[in-house]
């Protein structure tokens, strides 16, 4: 069997300009992917802010062991709101968290997939796009500052199997709702990207193909690239279904709803 990893490679030029600079925040930081896509932003000059549930420190370090330094929050879902003001001083948002309870179908395991992998993830959405910058980020390059970005991590189970049941509906609604609020949500002043992932060896799947280090340089390039729908997976049909199922989804949902104002916008719950 295939398997797709990566070593730690300099970044590219591109790659440091795009992000040098800027303040990341990453929920799920503490997984995985999110510990390597810490390292990734780290090599680009980014400022770190890692988003996890867990209250031990998280100690990281780069491919030569030298420590990196990061903020870290500790956040739980349901309590999104205590997030309100770092997003004020945070410049890309990458939504990463999420759980995958395989087998289970009992209504705790649905209302559990469903608060984690989507409720949880429209209302941070909701609360950065919301939020006032409170001062743009120092920019080594001259030119505009480039705007706040939302990353979304959504996966591949929005349209394929995952072996999976709770995974795919969960991921299925956060790609609806993510669809329909960006309609609403992305302009000028906000980008909104979407991570779709194929398999990767994490603690929700041990047997992945690929290797986190490798996705998280993928996905960086990708943006930095400036690509919107960011594709990283073994799985060729991905990468010809998605774009069609996107584009149909944009086009139905900005057919058949109307344009929101911001007396309508919902209180994020606390």
């Amino acid at each position: 069997m295939l398997e797709v990893d990566s070593m730690e490679n300099p970044m590219d030029p591109g790659r440091s300009r795009a992000f040098a600079g800027r303040r990341v925040a990453i929920t799920g930081a503490s997984g995985s992917l999110g510990l390597a896509l810490l390292r990734a932003f780290h090599g680009c000059g980014a400022s770190l802010v890692a988003l996890t549930t867990r209250v031990e420190p998280l100690e990281l370090g780069s491919s030569d062991g030298t420590p990196i330094a990061l903020e870290q929050v500790t956040w739980s879902c349901g309590h999104e709101a205590d997030l309100r003001e770092l997003f004020s001083h945070v410049d890309i948002l990458v939504i990463n968290h999420g759980i995958n309870l395989h087998g289970d179908r009992s209504a705790t395991g649905l209302e559990r997939s469903l608060e984690v992998n989507a409720l949880s993830c429209l209302r941070l959405l909701e609360l950065f796009a919301a939020a006032q910058p409170s001062s743009p980020s120092a920019q080594p390059a001259k030119g505009p500052q480039p705007c706040r970005e939302v990353w979304i991590n959504t996966s591949e189970a929005e349209i394929l199997p995952a072996v999976s049941p709770l995974y795919e509906i969960s991921k299925r609604l956060v790609g609806q709702l993510v669809s329909l609020r960006a309609l609403d949500l992305a302009g000028p002043e906000l980008r909104i990207r979407r991570l779709v992932l194929g398999p990767f060896r994490s603690n929700l799947n041990p047997i992945g193909l690929m290797g986190a280090a490798f996705v998280a340089q993928a996905v960086l390039r990708l943006a930095a690239w400036d690509w919107g729908l960011i594709i990283v997976t073994p799985n060729p049909l991905t990468y010809v279904l998605f774009p069609f199922v996107v584009l149909a989804r944009w086009t139905y949902l900005g057919l058949f709803s109307r344009p929101s104002s911001s007396s309508e916008a919902p209180t994020p719950s606390t």
